[in-house]
């Protein structure tokens, strides 16, 4: 908004070789409205000879327009549209506008904003634009807690709902406990209503729920496993072509994160590198049910130099840093168009070594895992373009 608004005043304000001498200021008022402030150098006169003329009333014609332009900006901004052509009223909410003063160049933009999966029988999916405040739901218990997962079904099957969450924490030489909470209420009183004695241990931080499943990683080992929740029994195991395993190719905090797996609007995805990759990351995405192979994609990002990374809408992005209270979003590759590209999104890590970070769909946030605590971030997803 504050980009669309900056370019209007650009082009009503500024002509010619005055354009790049104009200064403008935000900021609240004594009474604290917000007003914005502006000079432009004339681009004729050394000094002010006189306080009315053309060059005065033509000024405050084009701030008159200036005036209106924002009136119609901040009223248009929430969303929807407007009767195209027509200038949009104090009932309209157009997400889009199009001004064309005489003399100047058409400017022209779009934003919209992605609604929540299923409102409108969409995915909801587009570019990741930032990441909320972390909110924390849980701390451990005690140092079995320091790592671990947890997760939510993003497309749950009887006999659990869209309320469960699971749990596991991953230190210890017999990690096989899944602890399971009827919903979010339930888990901040660490009051469990299910736990499961897993038939295959767990290596480390890198397990997802999807479809009634709990997919993970056995520990010392390439294998995957898919382990049915209703039934209690393993329904797949297939190992990981090539994969790093037990500290070959982890995330920079190590803690034998070489596979990480990861649920999206696509589906199950697995994250992590070989010997022929040289340790950078590998993408592949899983069959959910057999847990074969359909597809990887190679990227030019080493996993070790990432703290963490996880999957929205086939993009993978990464975290620069597990400790660092205020880190980036770093990288970003798209399996759409098997390109990446770098990033630069604000992330905090509250309680500074972070251990696992997951997206889930059905909530939009991310899950993470964060120095005993679970917390959760809500995200914005959406697609801006400008022409």
């Amino acid at each position: 908004m504050f980009l669309l608004i900056s370019l209007c005043m650009c082009g009503l304000l500024l002509r010619g070789d005055a354009q790049d001498q104009a200064v403008m200021w935000r900021g609240n008022d004594r009474s604290g409205q917000c007003q914005y402030t502006f000079t432009v150098p004339s681009p004729i006169e050394a000094s002010c000879s006189q306080t009315t003329g053309p060059e005065v009333d033509s000024l405050k014609a084009r701030v008159n327009m200036l005036e209106v332009t924002v009136d119609r900006l901040t009223t248009a901004y929430p969303g929807g549209t407007h009767a195209a052509g027509g200038p949009p009223t104090a009932g309209d909410r157009g997400s889009s506008w199009q001004y064309r003063p005489p003399g100047f160049q058409e400017l022209k933009a779009t934003v919209t904003e992605v609604p929540a999966p299923g409102s409108d029988g969409s995915t909801g999916c587009g570019d990741l634009i930032s990441v909320g405040e972390p909110v924390t739901h849980r701390k451990a218990d005690n140092i079995e807690g320091k790592y671990g997962v947890w997760m939510q079904d993003p497309e749950p099957v009887s006999p659990y709902g869209s309320n469960m969450i699971w749990r596991i924490d991953t230190i210890g030489s017999d990690v096989r406990k899944l602890f399971g909470y009827k919903d979010m209420e339930q888990l901040s009183k660490g009051f469990p209503s299910k736990v499961l004695l897993l038939p295959e241990q767990v290596e480390s931080t890198g397990a997802t729920v999807y479809r009634g499943s709990l997919y993970y990683q056995r520990r010392r080992s390439r294998t995957l496993i898919r382990y049915d929740l209703a039934s209690e029994t393993i329904a797949a195991r297939r190992d990981l072509p090539h994969a790093g395993f037990h500290g070959q190719f982890p995330y920079s905090w190590g803690g034998y994160t070489d596979v990480d797996l990861a649920v999206d609007e696509q589906g199950l995805w697995a994250i992590y590198s070989t010997s022929k990759a040289k340790g950078a990351i590998v993408i592949s995405k899983l069959d959910s049910h057999s847990l074969e192979v359909k597809k990887s994609w190679e990227t030019n990002i080493r996993k070790s130099s990432v703290a963490n990374s996880f999957m929205i809408c086939g993009r993978m992005y990464t975290v620069a840093s597990y400790t660092a209270p205020d880190t980036l979003i770093n990288y970003m590759y798209d399996t759409a168009t098997s390109q990446g590209k770098a990033l630069r999104i604000p992330f905090k890590n509250l309680y500074r070594y972070n251990s696992m970070i997951d997206y889930n769909k059905a909530q939009r946030k991310l899950f993470a895992w964060d120095n005993y605590h679970m917390v959760s971030y809500d995200l914005r997803l959406g697609h801006q373009h400008a022409i």
